[in-house]
């Protein structure tokens, strides 16, 4: 369309044509479904965002808040990318809580005749347990999607919103601090028995 077309289309939308509204959403949907679903990785959640954007841009004209109608793809762009760019943020800021299998009696015996005392067992369970739940949420979340998803570091990098490389540097980082509470614990051991 042509950016005459485009202020015509604005101009039917503030006087309250509902077949313009319809146009919009026809037009613009697919983009931000398309948009959001690439970076979210959730088409669900990209679902409810494209539909948002729709209904956000229509307030905004309704009210007039787009000062140059012709401009109008770039709007909806720019609505569609602030939503999805703001449930990467809320995701990264509040993570879903993971269960790693930790809690008590979660993690069955490998050998029930083996000569570690029940005692030793649940002090390991523990550690492993604390050492786990004191790393920061994502961290315990990359974890999660590597050792119980299977998850390859691009494909938490686009989940997280984070760098693979990032993902990989915290997750090495996060290992190596259980690692180190599982040999403190062990060192204890062998000096206390």
């Amino acid at each position: 369309m042509n950016p005459g077309a485009w202020k015509d289309l604005v101009l039917r939308l503030q006087a309250g044509d509902s077949a313009s509204e319809d146009e919009l959403a026809r037009l613009f949907h697919p983009h931000l479904l398309a948009m959001a679903a690439s970076r979210l990785n959730d088409r669900e959640t990209a679902r409810e965002i494209a539909q948002e954007a729709i209904l956000g841009v229509l307030s905004a004209l309704r009210v007039g808040r787009l000062r140059e109608p012709e401009k109008l793809p770039a709007f909806v762009v720019g609505t569609g990318r602030n939503l999805i760019n703001n449930s990467l943020r809320q995701k990264i800021q509040r993570p879903e809580p993971v269960t790693l299998g930790f809690e008590e009696g979660a993690i069955p015996d490998p050998d029930p005749e083996a000569s570690e005392s029940s005692l030793e067992k649940e002090e390991r369970r523990d550690v492993v347990f604390d050492a786990i739940q004191g790393l920061k949420p994502v961290d315990r979340r990359i974890l999660y999607l590597t050792l119980a998803e299977g998850l390859k570091p691009q494909e938490i990098a686009l989940e997280l919103g984070l760098k693979p490389e990032n993902i990989r540097l915290r997750k090495s980082r996060a290992l190596k601090r259980v690692r180190r509470k599982l040999k403190k614990m062990t060192r204890t051991w062998v000096l206390n028995y």
